[in-house]
């Protein structure tokens, strides 16, 4: 049984504080944005970038992350599927997606109200860089950060988008927590955002091995509800906090306007494995079980919506026609993994769900926001300890 690596932040001392448990058969690995030091297995060709808008009398907190799934995006697209959990939110493109099976767009993530620049921002960035006549249906996806944000300041432009994707960088890890569009998130009663994690996934009794990696945009959940490898820690927490009357206090306001307008959480999934859009819709399915292991159950307002996509195969698009007289085949061929193999590729897409989120909670820092409102970070060190007292954890 191996064993992934959760990184907890850093201390006073800054010293890397980690937590280590068994929870996966799957190694990780390093796509992007994941940060596994001695493994440099990626998905090849998948370029990140993120980037946060704030403001210094800290009303604005928000951002973009942009994913671009391969360097030729508009000329060879990617096959995908996609997955609705729970349907109060918003990804645009998705009937495009669910149409055709094919990803040909950037996906960008950002707040509520910045998916409209994030639209406008994608079609901008195809103009300027590949034809004034360039037209896709963007994928762009959402959730709420108005606890901690002003929404009303509209504060994310095509230009931050434009420019993200400009920046986009591929090999790379990317910064979690406050990153990106995660940057005003809230998850499971603390201050969450962005998350990532990988596997390699190992086919028995054959000689391949497929990435499986994620990106978690994470912004769901009742503190009560948190669960790592298991353990009841945000029930643990949530107790603790009635017996202060600040924390109690923090915490019921946060309650209260959670009432009002709930959180979600946007999944992104993409693997090397070359898999078919019926296939890739199963794998975006299994985002559910990594999402339930750490607590998410789909609250009634929530916007649980997961997209997956696979590098594998190339899809030509968006091609010039060819000259008078000259014929091409109209037959297209690919490769598609068996769906024998797929229940592997599913437990490797639940467990990155599972870290992801944990790392988007490790990784986040305290925000003080909007109208006073503050949301405090994960206590890491409390984590550890009620990990050691039930047992679960391995220090490092």
């Amino acid at each position: 049984m191996l064993l992934p690596r959760l990184w907890l932040g850093k201390d006073c001392s800054s010293t890397p504080l980690r937590l280590s448990f068994e929870f996966s058969n799957f190694k990780p690995c390093n796509f992007k944005y994941y940060r596994i030091p001695d493994c440099d297995n990626d998905v090849p060709g998948v370029s990140v970038s993120t980037q946060e808008i704030t403001s210094y009398d800290k009303t604005v907190n928000t951002g973009v992350t942009c994913i671009i799934p391969r360097e030729d995006w508009y000329h060879k697209a990617c096959y995908a599927g996609l997955f609705s959990f729970n349907g109060l939110g918003e990804m645009t493109g998705t009937h495009n997606v669910a149409e055709s099976g094919l990803l040909h767009t950037p996906i960008v993530l950002t707040g509520s109200f910045g998916i409209g620049a994030a639209h406008q921002g994608i079609l901008e960035y195809g103009v300027r860089t590949i034809d004034r006549k360039f037209m896709a249906l963007p994928v762009a996806a959402e959730t709420y950060d108005g606890y901690l944000h002003d929404c009303a300041s509209f504060a994310v432009t095509p230009k931050h988008v434009a420019e993200g994707l400009q920046k986009a960088k591929s090999g790379e890890a990317v910064e979690e927590g406050n990153k990106g569009g995660g940057c005003g998130m809230i998850c499971h009663g603390f201050k969450g955002g962005n998350g990532s994690s990988s596997r390699l996934v190992q086919i028995p009794h054959s000689d391949e091995t497929f990435t499986v990696a994620c990106m978690v945009q994470a912004n769901y959940g009742s503190m009560d509800g948190l669960r790592i490898a298991g353990v009841p820690v945000g029930r643990i927490l949530a107790a603790e906090a009635e017996r202060d009357k600040k924390r109690k206090k923090a915490k019921e306001d946060l309650e209260k306007a959670k009432e009002e307008k709930d959180g979600s959480i946007i999944v992104i999934i993409a693997t090397d494995a070359p898999l078919l859009p019926h296939q890739l819709t199963r794998i975006a399915k299994r985002a559910t079980v990594g999402l339930s292991r750490v607590g998410g159950v789909g609250y009634n307002m929530s916007g649980d919506i997961f997209l997956a996509f696979s590098t594998a195969n190339e899809i030509s698009i968006n091609q010039s026609r060819p000259a008078e007289g000259v014929f091409i085949s109209a037959v297209h061929r690919v490769e598609a993994v068996e769906d024998s193999a797929l229940s592997w590729l599913f437990e490797g897409t639940a467990d990155c769900v599972e870290e992801a989120i944990y790392n988007c909670l490790c990784m986040a820092e305290t925000m003080e926001g909007l109208d006073g409102h503050k949301v405090e970070a994960l206590p890491l060190q409390r984590v550890k300890e009620i990990m050691q007292e039930y047992g679960k954890s391995q220090m490092g």
